[in-house]
């Protein structure tokens, strides 16, 4: 049952079904037990959510990339049909991907589009000089279009925030910058809380994040640091990251934490109808 609450706008969810892969050494499986195969899979979601603005992205995780990619047209098509969704595209910065993101950011003219999206959990890394050409068309073409980048946040490793951060510094003074997943752990979430977030707001970088996968204190303490700093309400935003996140879980600790005041009202609804509406 969804939770009952004035509007909710999911600012990054996937669309797709990956084929199975043997994780970690063991049989082939598909975790992403809610993946959608179809657009109209996806509505009925969106229907039975009450869910009035997504941002549907291909679905991701796979060693292969090219299998998201070739859900690029989908999530277009999903947009093009229906006013309550709008498009995300993957794109890559590794170099053996060149020409399916050349191909991908392509889209990025499609009024229907909104974002892009990366990461670095594929391969790859922002501090690399042979993903800077990827990057550079990536941004080049999200400054052109006015079109919003996501990137995977994770702790350790090249999804780090110490690593992602080059990013914000290169692109985000004229680039909008979605850090999706709050840093994603603990070592994440303390960095961004407490000060690189509201230090990149304060520098002037277009930098938004969300609480998707974020432990249970973060969201409350990134609430009480907004309202202590008197910034950032309006760079945070609800995510389900449905079918890797958990929808009603997600809803209720972002409802929880942001309150059901003007603070709340921005990040549930208000800011994602301003990036994507």
């Amino acid at each position: 049952m969804a939770l009952a609450v004035p509007a909710v706008h999911d600012a990054h969810r996937h669309l797709g079904v990956l084929p199975a892969y043997p994780f970690y050494g063991g049989p082939p499986v598909n975790p992403d037990i809610t993946a959608r195969a179809t657009i109209d899979e996806l509505r009925a979601d969106l229907d039975a959510e009450g869910t009035e603005l997504a941002v549907a992205i291909p679905n991701y995780g796979v060693p292969d990339a090219s299998a998201s990619f070739a859900l690029n047209e989908l999530c277009l098509e999903a947009a093009q049909k229906d006013a309550r969704i709008r498009a995300g595209i993957w794109a890559s910065p590794r170099p053996q991907d060149a020409e399916m993101t050349a191909t991908a950011v392509a889209l990025a003219a499609e009024p229907e589009v909104r974002v892009i999206k990366i990461s670095f959990l594929l391969g790859g890394r922002a501090s690399d000089p042979d993903c800077r050409p990827q990057l550079d068309a990536i941004f080049d073409a999200a400054r052109e279009h006015g079109r919003v980048v996501h990137v995977h946040t994770s702790p350790g490793a090249a999804s780090d925030i110490d690593e992602v951060g080059e990013l914000v510094e290169r692109y985000a003074d004229d680039v909008k910058l979605h850090l999706v997943h709050l840093g994603g752990g603990m070592s994440g979430h303390i960095k961004l809380i407490g000060s690189r977030f509201f230090d990149w707001i304060a520098a002037g970088k277009q930098v938004y994040t969300d609480t998707s996968w974020a432990i249970g204190f973060a969201p409350r303490w990134l609430a009480a640091e907004i309202e202590r700093r008197g910034v950032g309400h309006d760079r945070v935003l609800f995510a389900s990251d449905e079918p890797w996140g958990d929808r009603t879980g997600e809803l209720a600790r972002m409802a929880e934490a942001m309150g059901d005041g003007e603070l709340g009202r921005l990040t549930l609804a208000g800011n994602a109808e301003a990036l994507y509406a």
